[in-house]
């Protein structure tokens, strides 16, 4: 069986686990669609909000972006890591005290305003719709190269699979299909993890054979890991890979990854689908276990991968002389190449025609000499899409062809899993925010329940769109939505929970300019931020604002809503009575201080 066969039936028998689950779990009311009947056990809320979080940013493109930036980009673990720590202890459990549906409409009750739940429901929208394009471009990258198709007929297919169990089973057929997905995800994660850490170290445990010794037959054979790494990409002119860049710049990122995670609505949600307060609180603490799994690999797969990719483009004792095209075309461990070669994700070009492909750091003065005296032209690995690191990882180290299949699966579900979660944010925040609240407050259930299936629908379209004309490459987009989010939702939220003088309008106001200064942020420096082959995770621009690059604004935009927050409420007049005592309420458990001494 060829390997093409073997991926679309592993494929095709997760996507007909999806569509039964969606049949059988069909959303049946307005409380199925939006929050599963407050009736999904925390354990199973922790597996479905696991594979919610763990999108095809963390499956495909994180384990990629640490491998070809190093430690610096160690930023995305510990910020979505810290950031859902964060939403678990000061945000989830208060939201599911409030018993809502929505986190629009959380803001609108709270700040008693339905201009604020109108900018709340505008804020999500921007938020999810910029998040969901990053799922749709990794599910059409697994697509293209595991089912010998197109990124665009990928993307459809993948959009119309969404349309069938997030549509017909809302929150309820969204939560069992992702615990599916989550099932098939970590599967296919770890075990080529496990494979390459053997096949390099000896260690069948990812993280710990990151720490490891070189195997006997390998480059570097008894050396560490990272030494040998480190030596391979110096010796190319580039980076060691445990080298750190700013550590402002990184502490500024993390912490926009982390209060841009607190405030994602999408992963907001899962905790209202809990039948109780304290289940929230357990369901987190599962989400933590399950995420961990693949979190605690991901840096081992990084390296691994850049040292199979580095060793193998050069391969020991050619002294400098690469990889030949001739290898390519003929030897079975170079395969991939051309496979890859195909989805337009990978490319190469013999600048002075000596048949090789060489591959190093062009834009290091150091290299200049050497690549003088050798003849060469600049780097001839002219195109290498860090998407497909970790799906072309299982090939690359020569893994059997089931483990390969896993990986398509894998991916496949890590996109669809967290494109599901957004588009059922979007479309119950117009079903019941904009429909039920603002346009039509007499409309019934069935015709809400209508509404909510219609919106999804047009979501799906949309994103679809937007997934087929993508400003960069998913971790990328996805860095942009952490920002908003933290610059928008999270501050509103914090306030709303733990502040009682905080009024309509110093929310609504919060909000706006924080939404607004981001995005004029983002969009002045478009020029800049999405040239094609720069990377600004790590820029060099002298004319950010104080150096500030585009994705690590979230904080300042958040630093700017709180500020007009509370200038504006303290300027106008306090809250209700009744709202401050909802919010006294909220936050402090039911017979507090009933019991004293005497």
């Amino acid at each position: 069986m060829d390997q093409t066969t073997l991926n679309i039936i592993v494929v095709g028998l997760s996507f007909a686990l999806y569509f039964g689950i969606a049949i059988w779990a069909r959303a049946g009311s307005t409380s199925e669609f939006y929050a599963a009947g407050r009736g999904v056990n925390p354990v199973v809320n922790g597996m479905a909000t696991a594979a919610d979080w763990m999108s095809a940013a963390s499956f495909i493109s994180m384990a990629g972006l640490i491998a070809f930036v190093g430690y610096s980009n160690s930023s995305f673990l510990m910020g979505w890591t810290g950031g859902y720590v964060l939403m678990a202890l000061l945000l989830a459990p208060y939201l599911r005290k409030f018993g809502k549906f929505t986190v629009p409409e959380f803001i609108g009750d709270r700040f008693y305003s339905t201009k604020a739940r109108v900018v709340g429901v505008i804020c999500l929208i921007v938020i999810s719709t910029t998040y969901v394009i990053g799922q749709m471009t990794g599910a059409g990258v697994a697509f293209s190269r595991f089912l010998e198709v197109s990124s665009t007929t990928g993307l459809v297919t993948a959009s119309c699979v969404v349309f069938v169990y997030a549509v017909l089973g809302g929150m309820k057929g969204i939560t069992y299909t992702q615990v599916a997905q989550y099932v098939v995800l970590i599967i296919a994660y770890t075990i080529p993890a496990i494979f390459i850490s053997l096949q390099l170290t000896g260690n069948p445990i990812p993280g710990l054979g990151l720490f490891s010794n070189m195997a006997p037959g390998q480059v570097g054979a008894g050396e560490p890991l990272l030494v040998t790494l480190d030596g391979l990409l110096t010796d190319l002119g580039f980076n060691a890979y445990t080298t750190g860049s700013s550590p402002f710049l990184m502490a500024l990122f993390t912490l926009s990854l982390m209060i841009g995670t607190a405030g994602l609505p999408h992963v907001i949600i899962r905790f209202f689908t809990v039948p109780r307060v304290a289940d929230a609180r357990i369901s987190a603490g599962w989400t933590l276990v399950f995420i961990a799994l693949l979190y605690l690999t991901a840096p081992a797969v990084g390296a691994m991968a850049r040292l199979n990719i580095t060793d193998l483009m050069w391969p020991e004792g050619t002294q400098g002389e690469a990889v030949t095209i001739e290898m390519i075309q003929n030897d079975p461990e170079y395969a991939w190449m051309n496979t890859w070669q195909q989805t337009g994700l990978l490319g190469w070009e013999d600048k002075n025609g000596d048949g090789r492909i060489q591959y190093y750091n062009d834009a290091n003065p150091s290299m200049t000499e050497r690549a003088e005296a050798a003849g060469w032209q600049g780097n001839e690995l002219t195109n290498f899409n860090r998407d497909i690191l970790v799906l072309a990882n299982p090939e690359i180290a020569n893994l059997p062809g089931w483990v390969i299949a896993l990986i398509a699966a894998g991916g496949i579900a890590a996109a669809l899993s967290t494109a599901a979660g957004l588009l059922l944010a979007i479309s119950s925040a117009i079903s019941h925010d904009l429909i039920k609240t603002v346009f039509n407050p007499s409309i019934s259930e069935k015709g809400e329940l209508l509404a909510a299936r219609i919106s999804m629908a047009g979501a799906i379209v949309v994103a679809t769109y937007l997934g087929l004309n993508p400003p960069g490459f998913a971790a990328q987009v996805v860095a942009l939505a952490f920002g908003l989010a933290a610059a928008t939702l999270f501050p509103a939220l914090m306030m709303g929970i733990f502040s009682k003088r905080i009024n309509a309008s110093g929310a609504t106001w919060g909000m706006l300019v924080g939404l607004i200064s981001t995005c004029a942020y983002l969009f002045t420096y478009l020029g800049i931020f999405f040239v094609p082959g720069t990377n600004f995770l790590e820029p060099t621009a002298s004319n950010y604002l104080f150096g500030i690059p585009p994705t690590h604004f979230g904080p300042i935009g958040a630093l700017l809503n709180f500020a007009v927050a509370i200038l504006v409420s303290r300027a106008t007049e306090e809250p209700p009575q009744e709202i401050q005592d909802l919010v006294e309420s909220v936050r402090i458990p039911r017979g507090a201080g009933a019991a004293v001494d005497h």
